[in-house]
């Protein structure tokens, strides 16, 4: 059973309906209790590049899936007066982008001469390693209209409207035979092993099954509320706790769509813009021990300027943490009830999907849950601490000295000690694979590196140059994906081009008549 539906119970329930194969005889059953009275938050969504797969395997097609969902593409991250204030000298933003850094050159690692300074002075790191910097810059999609479903030169994820994919998933997985059941759990019972024995529903009763998958969200209705698991808090590392949305109308029909998502740093947090197809979510991610609610919300106008007038403002509370234990007996929390970390890098459905790549693959069919789920715990805890890690990078690297939050967020005590030792190391030499243990590892290397050095890390490797014999082939390397940049460019649509093209509207339409 899985309690909860939204985008984590029905990305869960579509995922197993598909892998387990549900509708052959004898298969596993799954039903989905989800209330009629508990909406979900559509204030626009970011993803990983990993939803690609998940949406595959489940079965939707691409142009479905934008169609259906208000969905653009996603090729990573702007971050804007991160490393220092507005108005300060030096470059104002950097670009984490979804490519990994590249070489034609067999072993020709170019990060290192690129810190040793042979992509040219004043060359940011993700535009001398990657062709997708420019083409965000140059608003251009990632795939073109002929790329098959999931694929395209350059890797990318989402951005989509919640509620519209919560809706896209629960059509998905009724067809794939889960049960769906409208209800409202008003209370849990227990074994007298500490499990669940039954939920308890306002509108039809007491409903038991083998294992309950709780995607309740913040309220952690099983494996909080009645099982007693802790929420361990990061809030002495990660220190926002609030948000702020308006959802703000395009401009008109042609209006160009960032095909990124616009990351601006302010006096007590930061904010988000990401473009759909008829609107923007924009919101401020602020800390309630560094600001008022109040002020965040005039903060947020006024980065959106005159647009957002006469506009609604959502407030949303919430709490940084995660739990150590995870699957209890015969409860799994997958989503918002096994934990929540800010929104700065998009991990919330990321670790939906590994949550549910994991119960599929170690889900027992002797009802004996133990080992898998020791297995389970183990692989959530280690990914939620090396993800606050990530996050943390961030903010502990800035210049900013022009508010109590970036002054408290540069304060080495609210580093991690874990952190602060891979920094140490990386004065000395650029992060590498082997710092990482993959299975563990939302980021990659190459997503470190560009956190680091768009933060204007120092890596200092001049004692070190006799171990980088190939500085004229790193050169001409540079010099390649520059002038390669430029045909990306040129081939690849509009990025409105394309989401329209994929989406059937009345522009594309009207374009192709």
């Amino acid at each position: 059973m899985i309690a909860g539906g939204g985008t984590a119970g029905w990305l869960c329930a579509c995922y197993l309906a598909k892998t387990l194969n549900i509708r052959t005889p004898g298969a596993v059953r799954i039903q989905l209790v989800e209330s009629p009275d508990i909406g979900i938050l559509g204030v626009g969504e970011g993803t990983f590049p990993s939803i690609r797969g998940a949406l595959s395997q489940i079965g939707i097609s691409e142009a479905r899936f934008i169609r259906e969902t208000q969905a653009t593409f996603k090729q990573g991250i702007r971050f804007v007066d991160w490393a220092r204030p507005a108005g300060s000298p030096g470059r104002n933003h950097y670009f984490h982008p979804f490519n990994l850094p590249s070489s034609r050159v067999d072993g020709l690692d170019l990060v290192p001469y690129w810190l040793l300074g042979e992509a040219g002075e004043g060359m940011a790191f993700a535009d001398a390693v990657t062709l997708q910097a420019a083409v965000a810059d140059a608003g251009r999609a990632p795939k073109r209209r002929q790329d098959p479903d999931y694929e395209g030169p350059m890797n990318y994820a989402y951005h989509f409207d919640a509620m519209k994919v919560a809706a896209l998933l629960a059509a998905e997985g009724r067809a794939l035979g889960v049960d769906h059941r409208l209800a409202t759990i008003c209370d849990v019972t227990l074994d007298a092993n500490g499990g669940i024995a039954g939920v308890v529903t306002r509108e039809i009763g007491t409903l038991q099954a083998d294992l309950y998958v709780d995607c309740t969200g913040m309220r952690a209705a099983l494996i909080g509320k009645a099982l007693g698991q802790p929420l361990v808090p990061v809030s002495d590392v990660l220190f926002a706790d609030r948000a702020v949305a308006i959802q703000v109308p395009n401009a008109g029909p042609d209006t160009p769509i960032a095909s990124h998502t616009i990351s601006t740093a302010h006096e007590a947090g930061w904010t988000w813009d990401i473009g759909l197809q008829e609107r923007r979510g924009v919101g401020y991610v602020y800390s309630s021990r560094h600001t008022s609610d109040d002020r965040a919300e005039a903060v947020l106008r006024e980065h959106i300027g005159p647009a957002a007038q006469g506009l609604n403002a959502r407030r949303l509370p919430f709490e940084t943490g995660y739990r150590r234990v995870q699957w209890q007996h015969n409860c799994v929390a997958i989503g918002l009830s096994a934990g929540f970390l800010e929104p700065l890098e998009a991990t919330g459905i990321g670790l939906i999907e590994m949550g549910t790549y994991l119960l599929a693959h170690l889900l027992p069919m002797d009802a004996c849950f133990d080992r898998a789920a020791a297995h389970f715990n183990r692989m959530m805890s280690e990914r939620y601490t090396r993800i606050v890690d990530f996050l943390k990078l961030h903010y502990c690297l800035t210049q900013r000295r022009d508010s109590a939050f970036w002054i408290d967020n540069a304060d080495t005590a609210s580093v991690p000690p874990s952190l602060r030792d891979r920094l140490a190391e990386w004065r000395q030499r650029a992060p590498h694979r082997l710092d990482f243990v993959t299975d563990l590892e939302m980021f990659m290397p190459a997503s470190w590196q560009f956190i680091l050095y768009g933060m204007e890390f120092r890596t200092d490797l001049r004692d070190q140059r006799g171990r980088y014999p190939r500085a004229e082939e790193a050169r001409r390397e540079f010099a390649m994906l520059r002038a390669v940049s430029q045909h990306a460019i040129r081939d690849l649509p509009a990025h409105r081009d394309l989401v329209e093209s994929l989406a059937g509207s009345r522009t594309a339409q009207r374009a192709t008549a």
